[in-house]
């Protein structure tokens, strides 16, 4: 099969230090790494080497493209065991993890994951939201894993807190190859609100050195 030539540079990778109970979850990880090699699309992740965070960076590492993992350095005894693969760069915080992790990425993908997958999955999501950056931003639905996610964002949007139009910011779909294909697709839109907004000062907000202070 021939190499598909991406649009996107670097994906980041947003996934459990877990492996999940269910095969498919695992699979879907190293899905998604090969899908990552046949487009030529590196990858920015977290930076643990155990869970679906090893699976999917050992994928794209063994396909030979470059592996960026950004993990603060308190982290790293807990999430790191065994060999790391490609390049590691340490931070201070989880801030200044999600913001160069942010910084460094084309478009975002969430695998199945718990609260720091979420957590980092909304904020980029919010950014998103408030015209910070236009990035695309994917879910991969692996076996309907985020369908409760998906219900409650489509009850906040028929209860008037998200519009309909940043409902169309999470793209999502049950396999790797199925969602690439949609983010490249993706074209960002926005609400009125959002189209006023100047971020001019988005780097030094979001991006703050490693001896800053989370705000």
């Amino acid at each position: 099969m021939e190499d598909t030539k991406s649009r996107f540079k670097r994906i980041c990778v947003f996934c459990g230090s877990s492996s999940g109970r269910k095969p498919s979850y695992q699979e879907a990880a190293v899905e998604l790494g090969k899908e990552l090699v046949e487009r030529r699309i590196d990858l920015v992740y977290g930076g643990g080497s155990v869970g679906l965070m090893g699976l999917v960076s050992q994928a794209v590492h063994d396909g030979g493209r470059h592996v960026l993992g950004v993990i603060p350095r308190t982290l790293m005894p807990r999430e790191i065991t065994g060999e790391t693969v490609g390049e590691v760069r340490t931070v201070s915080d989880m801030h200044q993890r999600k913001a160069e992790m942010a910084r460094q990425a084309d478009a975002f993908i969430a695998l199945p994951g718990g609260y720091g997958t979420l957590e980092e999955l909304l904020e980029v999501i919010t950014w998103a939201q408030l015209g910070i950056h236009q990035k695309p931003v994917g879910l991969l639905n692996v076996e309907g894993y985020y369908n409760s996610l998906l219900s409650f964002i489509d009850k906040a949007v028929d209860e008037g807190f998200i519009s309909p139009t940043a409902r169309r910011i999470i793209v999502s779909a049950p396999t790797a190859k199925q969602l690439v294909r949609l983010l490249e697709e993706y074209v960002p839109e926005y609400d009125e609100v959002t189209s006023t907004l100047v971020w001019e000062e988005v780097e030094r907000l979001n991006y703050v050195p490693e001896s800053g202070v989370a705000t």
